[in-house]
């Protein structure tokens, strides 16, 4: 596998170091996934706007959760669950939620299952979802501009699982705790 850098301040390319001050006031530190990402700026610019305006959607906190963490599960990001486990924390998302999405157990809230289920079918689908599917989605409460900040959430979640994957980013060391790996 190749080793991939992960960038502090002083190493990033300069269009990232600016990139990565923003990550380090939002977050008290750079994580892993944006010391890595910042060898491509553009990539680490990118996400953190996907991620911002994913932030700024309609979903609650528990919805936004519902939908990072059903794309982390379904690819396996053994970085992203842990990191959203623990965002999940931060934002008072019970742990019922969190434990449902990480077992691949059935949520608490059938709304919430039902935003699953759309989220996976159209991940799955490549953006193809059959009548059926969006119909249950809209008959659960949610409506187009859901499916579309869906969309957009699987844009940011590509970014980051993938990049993950093929840079092997470590978990960060506040996130260990949530350590995942996906049940066989």
């Amino acid at each position: 596998m190749t080793d991939f850098t992960a960038h502090d301040l002083d190493t990033a390319p300069d269009a990232a170091k600016p990139l990565l001050e923003k990550s380090k006031a939002a977050f008290g530190r750079i994580p892993g996934l944006h010391a890595v990402m910042a060898e491509s700026p553009q990539l680490l610019e990118g996400y953190q706007v996907l991620h911002r305006l994913f932030t700024e959607s309609d979903f609650d906190a528990d919805e936004m959760t519902v939908v990072w963490q059903a794309i982390n599960v379904e690819h396996a990001c053994h970085y992203c669950v842990p990191a959203h486990t623990g965002i999940a924390k931060m934002m008072g998302v019970d742990d019922a939620i969190s434990d449902a999405l990480r077992n691949e157990t059935v949520l608490p809230s059938p709304k919430l299952e039902a935003l699953r289920n759309f989220t996976l079918a159209m991940l799955r689908g490549r953006g193809h979802v059959d009548d059926a599917e969006m119909a249950a989605f809209f008959d659960a409460g949610y409506d187009q501009r859901a499916v579309l900040n869906v969309i957009l959430a699987l844009a940011q979640k590509v970014m980051s699982n993938y990049t993950n994957h093929v840079a092997e980013t470590p978990v960060d060391q506040v996130m260990q705790k949530f350590a995942w790996s996906k049940a066989a």
